[in-house]
Formats: C-alpha cells, structure tokens, sequence
C-alpha cells in the first residue's frame, strides 16, 4: 500500500508540474503548407494520387490586419523572406526548370523582391533561416522576374497553391490585392 501511494505522489506531482508549465500563445503568423499535385498527402492516404508528390512550400502567413502591404511593410526593391517568421522553403522532389534552368531535386529557401509591376522570385541553397537576416546572394541558385497581377478582392491571410499549367504546375501567392506566380515546368 505504501509503494501504491508512493508511486501516486509521484504522478500527482508530475502531473502538477506538467500543469504550471505555460504553452506559447498561438502565433499571429501560423505556417501553413501546399503541396503539388494539391492535396497529395491525403490523396496518398486514400489511395487516389494519381502523380507523384512533385512539390511542397512551407510559410508562414502574416496578417494584412489593415497595414499597408507593399511599399509598405514589404519594401519595394528589397529582399524579402516571402512570408513571416523563417524564411519560405520549397522542396522539389523531382528535377524541375524554372526559366529554363534545371533545377535540381532537393530544398531551397524561397526568397521574392517585389516591386510594383514585377517580382524576382530568389531560390537560395541556405535552408532553415529565420527571416531574410542571413541571406547570402552567393548561395542563390537562380533568380527571375515574373510579372504581378491585381486580384479583385484583397486578400487578409497571405497565400501560397499550385496551380497546374501545360507544362507543369505555377505556385501562386496572393496577399492584399496583389498576386505574382511562379511557373515551374517538369
């Protein structure tokens, strides 16, 4: 009995201390991910892929929460993380071209420079940076230029998806009233 109660003072205390511990408050720039083909992970699950996964973006989606967005908070003209908190990442598991250069299978920090008409979209070997504070151009492995659109509405959270084209698949991303898309070709 003395090992039973023992044994329950030990839980008891765990389980306090447990307790006490806080959790982060919830980020106001949550990650988020897209895959291409779109919804892969459970089209796999179900059994109903009918492509290999080619694709996968990691960001975080910041706010407009009534900010001015570009030539605002995101500079025209400077380097930019492409999102919030680290730095946006793209993984490709499969050769791809962009612009016509071959790109290799592997993972890249994704990094854009907007300006108002165009943005240079920057795929960069770093990985697993925080922001755009350590951004070494050397380590670019390419860099175009892509035209940007207006949407029609503007858009709170900023966005990334994959759209499929004729000769592979665009990420697109929209924030505010403004989207730019970068085609990828397989």
């Amino acid at each position: 009995m003395k090992k039973a109660l023992a044994l329950l003072f030990v839980f008891q205390v765990i389980f306090m201390s447990l307790m006490a511990q806080t959790l982060p408050p919830v980020d106001k720039s949550p990650m988020d991910m897209s895959y291409y083909p779109a919804n892969y992970p459970v089209l796999k699950i179900q059994d109903k892929a009918t492509e290999p996964l080619a694709a996968r973006v990691v960001y975080s989606r910041p706010q407009k929460a009534g900010r001015t967005i570009y030539g605002g908070l995101v500079k025209y003209g400077e380097i930019w993380r492409l999102g919030a908190n680290e730095a946006t990442e793209i993984e490709f598991f499969k050769p791809v071209k962009i612009d016509g250069k071959k790109v290799a299978k592997g993972r890249y920090t994704l990094y854009a420079i907007a300006y108002e008409s165009s943005w240079t979209f920057i795929l960069n070997k770093d990985t697993d940076t925080w922001g755009a504070f350590k951004y070494d151009q050397k380590k670019d492995v390419l860099r175009v230029s892509v035209p940007v659109e207006k949407t029609t509405e503007p858009v709170e959270s900023m966005s990334m998806g994959f759209e499929k084209t004729n000769t592979g698949f665009k990420l697109v991303i929209a924030w505010d009233t403004v989207k730019a898309g970068l085609p990828i070709s397989l």
